[in-house]
This record gives structure tokens, sequence and C-alpha cells, in this order.
């Protein structure tokens, strides 16, 4: 069996690492070639980058950047970020991804996954799924850093991605992101229980307990947090130490 794995998340906007509330005000939580390395050391088992501005402003993730902490960390790393073609695909694979998240051009270009998938094989190509609730208190599936609504259930969207070619699903709802009040386990679950892939919970990790409901409730085989490690007195050691601890199937 597949162990659970530990994500933090790293955001970035104007070269700097950043932790954004509900994908909006954000704050400077420093550099992110230094904060990879702490991860690296402190034994995550992957690196979740994100460059959270590529897209609005309709420009490809910082690879430079990307080189950079590719060459700090002995760990897998997921990037995503303005990805939109094959060639973004490559690039990044080239400057030391692991694994490249797609998200909003999986919903503007038909039949993007499935191209990359092909070329790339399902296991590098993470499909990235941002969820609101509307005004009638449903999930709803939002591209653009949550900017613009699509309609679309994300379980059926979850579910197209994966027929698609996704190897893996990153689900998060931009109500909870930022706030460390939880994650949506309910959300969580109906995507877990819906797909035959990895899931990636991320939004709303505030607690090591969060991090044990998403796997043993959720369902998730990993959780995705950048807060709780930025702003309390937690790290991926004491993270994977409490899990271990609570039989939660984890590297030890």
């Amino acid at each position: 069996m597949l162990k659970n794995r530990v994500i933090p998340i790293l955001l970035l906007k104007d070269g700097r690492a950043i932790k954004t509330i509900q994908f909006d005000k954000y704050r400077d939580v420093g550099d992110p070639v230094t904060t990879a390395r702490i991860y690296n050391a402190q034994r995550a088992d992957e690196l979740m980058f994100l460059d959270i501005s590529a897209s609005s402003e309709g420009r490809k993730t910082l690879c430079n950047i990307v080189r950079e902490v590719a060459e700090e960390c002995f760990m897998p790393l997921l990037v995503g970020g303005g990805v939109s073609s094959i060639d973004d695909i490559r690039l990044l694979l080239c400057q030391g991804a692991d694994k490249v998240i797609i998200n909003t051009a999986a919903y503007e270009i038909p039949g993007f996954i499935k191209r990359a998938s092909e070329k790339f094989g399902s296991s590098t190509i993470v499909a990235s799924i941002d969820v609101r609730k509307n005004k009638e208190k449903m999930y709803e599936v939002y591209v653009r850093s949550g900017n613009y609504s699509t309609g679309l259930n994300p379980v059926e969207w979850a579910r197209s991605l994966v027929n698609e070619g996704a190897g893996e699903i990153v689900i998060t709802l931009i109500d909870r992101e930022g706030v460390m009040k939880g994650l949506d386990i309910d959300l969580i679950k109906s995507i877990t229980e819906s797909v035959n892939v990895p899931v990636i919970a991320s939004g709303g990790v505030g607690s090591l307990k969060d991090y044990q409901l998403g796997f043993e409730d959720g369902g998730a085989q990993a959780v995705a947090a950048g807060s709780i490690f930025h702003f309390t007195d937690q790290n991926p050691i004491m993270t994977r130490n409490y899990l271990y601890n609570n039989k939660v199937n984890i590297r030890p």
C-alpha cells in the first residue's frame, strides 16, 4: 500500500514566497529557495510549488526559480502556474519538476490533459481543481486563480480529468484556503470516492489533527498545506511523527 504524503505548499508571486487567504489577500513569507531548503531538511514527502499569478497575468511560470528550487530539493517537486502547452510542461520538467500541475488550461483548452498525459505519462500530469460554494451553497469549479466560474460540478470534472489521463488530482476549497479552520472533508471524500487516482487535499489545514482527518475521513492520499508551516510552530517532521504515532500509514 502506498504511504500517505505530507506536502508543504510554496506559493510564488513576483519572485517571492507568499501565503494567500482565499486566493486574495497575501503576506510575504520569504525567499522560495531558502524555504524549499528548509522543507527538504525537514523531510517533507513532496513540495508543491505554484506560481499563482502566472495565469492571471497571462505569462509562464518563472523557470529560473523552479530550477534553483529543484537544485535544493531531494524530494519530488510538483510545479504549476500558467501551464498551457506541451512545451511549457517539457520546459518545467527540464528545469527539475517531477510532476506538472495543470488547472485553468484543462478547462480552456479541450483535450490538453489527454495530449499531455500521452506525451509525458499520466504519473507526470496532476490536475488541480479549485472550488467555491455558489449562492445556492453548491460546490462549483473555478479557474483563473479562482476568479472565473465554470459552472462545473467538481466530482464530474474530476472524473472527466481522470478519464482524460490525469494521474493525480489536487482539490482545494477556496473558501477555506489560508484560514486554517480545517479541510472540507465532505468535498474531499466526494472526490476520493469518485476517482481511481491519488487525491491531494488542500485548503484549510490548521492543526495536525486536520491532516489525520484528511487521510482517515476524507480518504486523501496526500494533504498539502502552507499556513500551518508558515504561521505556527509545526513543521513536516512534527506532522509526520504525529501521524505515525496515530497509526496513519505514513513514512516513518
